[in-house]
């Protein structure tokens, strides 16, 4: 019984399990009608008319995650069958796409143990949008970019890290060649960081500017250089991207190599 459930839900079943596949869309097809349902629940007209089945199907979408999230939390020590099982459970609790999970049906729970102002509850109606997160386990392409995104990491890490010191030392700089003259515009450096942004970014909104003639040079160095900055770590997801579709290639390559190794025929080696 145990072993069937885990053939059902887990993706190492979709071809020992004729059922994997309906179980996997019907999660898919769930996951997409939530969100759907969370985008037209922020509508006023459809909220006040249909909130009671907005909640039904809520609680519905919520006791199939529950479920899903407990059987595989079940059948965690045959997914990995090297560690005990309470050891397996925890991997799969804390793994990434269990905390996906558990994210999932968590903000549904939580008023019921606890007392939240309203902005605390509507925070929790939001971070179900993190649902959307549940396709990773089922697409190749949010796969491909998470597994992108984590070999990354270190260079991700260290070009934000540049931008944080950037952020910092132009906010610090302008604010003492502005505050002087707009002094409800840079009041202070951590006020000042709004404006850092728009310009390293070079998305300029225009509502914070420089007036000073070396705010104004200081500003024009700045987004030349977001200019390159904020480029670096689009050029590393894709550089990532372009190694693991080569990856992918020299596998299919090699995976063909060794059919073509021997006669289909006779057996004999080509």
């Amino acid at each position: 019984m145990k072993h069937k459930i885990f053939l059902l839900i887990d993706e190492a079943g979709r071809k020992k399990s004729r059922w994997n596949q309906a179980f996997h869309l019907f999660i898919i097809t769930l996951i997409l009608l939530s969100i759907t349902a969370i985008i037209l629940e922020s509508y006023q007209p459809l909220r006040a008319g249909y909130e009671p089945l907005f909640y039904l199907f809520e609680v519905f979408t919520v006791v199939i995650f529950s479920v899903e999230y407990f059987l595989r939390i079940w059948t965690a020590d045959l997914k990995y069958p090297d560690l005990g099982k309470w050891q397996a459970r925890r991997q799969f609790i804390f793994s990434p796409l269990g905390l996906v999970d558990l994210i999932a049906v968590l903000p549904f729970y939580l008023p019921f143990f606890f007392k939240f102002d309203l902005r605390f509850i509507r925070i929790l109606r939001i971070v179900r949008l993190l649902r959307i997160f549940k396709l990773n386990r089922y697409t190749q392409a949010l796969k491909l970019f998470s597994n992108v995104f984590f070999e990354k990491r270190n260079e991700l890490g260290i070009t934000l890290f540049v931008m944080f010191i950037l952020l910092l030392m132009s906010s610090t700089i302008m604010y003492y060649l502005e505050s002087d003259v707009q002094p409800e515009k840079f009041p202070d450096i951590i006020s000042t960081f709004w404006w850092a942004v728009a310009t390293l970014t070079t998305v300029g909104y225009g509502d914070v500017y420089t007036m000073t003639g070396w705010g104004k040079l200081i500003s024009g160095i700045i987004a030349i250089l977001g200019i390159g900055l904020v480029a670096l770590p689009t050029g590393i997801l894709s550089a990532g991207f372009i190694e693991k579709i080569e990856e992918k290639n020299q596998k299919k390559i090699e995976k063909e190599k060794k059919v073509y190794q021997f006669c289909p025929h006779c057996g004999e080696k080509l």
